[in-house]
């Protein structure tokens, strides 16, 4: 039975506005599992790099009176960054800033306010983010112990990795990823070449150069006590990375697929790399080298990551192999600057290159994501060079300025004697070997 046109108009119309609600708004922001789970496991992974990846490949790359003071470093750090984070180094990152949220987040979410179990960032809990984030904090100040080992005192290590993390690498981070003024800009960075790799490797350099080279350097010969450690901890941090890089696109999807897939062939032509350039040069390939060289392309392949293709990835990791090598073979000896792990030329250079190449192969035609309408690949090459110096100026001035705040507060050298008894003894009251 039909109804009449005088009742039928009218029920429409009263249907379609019940509805409309339905139709119109935005749908809020939903849990999803799989993103979740995935998350959660790259976080752990993250974790892994620093303990106990990190800390066994410099551990076994120091003499061994100082294997145990590096082990240490490594796991204080988390602890003083766990806390940090917690407290308000979270808020400066990821808070919003209010009017200044162009160059830091406030203070908004000090002691993580309103991250709670129902919290969301995007799709996933808010506390996953929180803690996946907390890791990469972490590492960051943790690769800088490599340019001051074997000489540092704890205190003044100590001081120095909260000050930096709260003056140096939090507003970075919210720079480039909490959308502050260089993620605004354009700035591609998928998980760190700039926030990560760049700012590690210029505190180290910086570091190097105010507290001065090892008794000896570089006349007396200081090799690794225990490759096997170092081989050890850097094959952790291949398998860690997958959750550096691919845990950035926080969500289990076709980016973080390629993003694995990139990571591991750059790690693989870094490492290919760096070791056909070292047979080259001396004569016999060196398990040393081909694992720095893997370090090497894994760091440079990371800012690129989410935006390049397999083809970007070979490119990249071999010149990372081939220009990091040239880098800690040689400018490192030009500047007889004591950075003791190479921390500056395989970090820092990695971190610019890998930076600079993300503006070229992030190009469509070269089996990238491509890039905004409207700009070139000039126009993005020119945003990463800009992302680079400014890092890299904020950086450099901010620590030294605290390194040297630390050393007037606690000291950040040990004593010439100290030194030389190896900092196990002197700091810790421990040895790491009893035979």
């Amino acid at each position: 039975m039909s109804l009449p046109a005088s009742i039928r108009l009218p029920l429409v119309l009263t249907l379609a506005l019940a509805h409309a609600p339905l139709a119109f708004a935005a749908d809020p922001a939903q849990l999803d599992a799989a993103n979740t789970a995935w998350m959660i496991t790259a976080t752990a992974l993250v974790l892994f790099m620093t303990l106990p990846g990190l800390a066994l490949f410099y551990a076994g790359l120091v003499r061994a009176k100082n294997v145990l003071s590096v082990l240490m470093q490594c796991v204080a750090i988390t602890c003083v960054v766990t806390l940090a984070w917690v407290v308000v180094a979270y808020s400066v990152a990821f808070g919003d800033g209010g009017a200044a949220n162009a160059w830091w987040g406030g203070f908004g979410k000090a002691f993580l306010a309103g991250v709670d179990a129902k919290a969301l960032r995007g799709t996933i809990p808010e506390t996953v983010f929180a803690m996946y984030q907390l890791t990469f904090a972490i590492i960051t100040p943790a690769l800088v112990v490599g340019g001051y080992a074997e000489r540092v005192r704890f205190s003044g290590m100590l001081v120095f990795s909260l000050v930096w993390l709260l003056a140096v690498y939090a507003p970075v981070a919210h720079w480039v990823w909490g959308d502050g003024w260089l993620a605004r800009l354009g700035l591609m960075d998928f998980a760190g070449g700039t926030v990560v790799h760049l700012n590690a490797g210029l505190a180290s350099l910086v570091a190097a150069l105010v507290l001065g080279r090892r008794r000896g350097f570089p006349e007396t010969p200081m090799p690794p006590h225990n490759l096997t450690m170092t081989v050890t901890g850097a094959c952790m941090l291949w398998v860690g990375w997958f959750g550096f890089n691919a845990g950035s696109a926080l969500a289990a999807d076709g980016a973080a697929g390629m993003a694995m897939l990139v990571t591991h062939v750059g790690a693989a032509s870094g490492a290919f790399a760096w070791m056909v350039c070292e047979w080259v040069r001396f004569g016999k390939p060196s398990v040393l080298g081909i694992v720095t060289g893997m370090v090497a392309g894994l760091g440079t392949i990371t800012p690129g990551s989410g935006f390049v293709g397999p083809l970007g990835a070979i490119v990249i990791g071999g010149a990372a192999g081939v220009v990091c090598f040239a880098a800690t073979n040689h400018l490192k000896r030009a500047l007889r600057v004591d950075d003791s792990l190479d921390v500056f030329p395989v970090h820092g250079v990695g971190g610019v290159l890998g930076t600079l190449l993300t503006g070229v192969f992030a190009a469509s035609a070269l089996g990238g994501v491509g890039y905004p309408e409207g700009r070139t690949m000039g126009g993005q090459v020119l945003i990463q060079l800009a992302g680079i110096a400014a890092v890299a100026v904020w950086s450099g001035v901010v620590s030294y300025l605290a390194l040297r705040v630390t050393d007037a507060l606690v000291g950040m050298r040990v004593a010439p004697e100290e030194e030389t008894e190896g900092l196990d003894t002197v700091l810790h009251n421990e040895k790491g070997y009893s035979l």
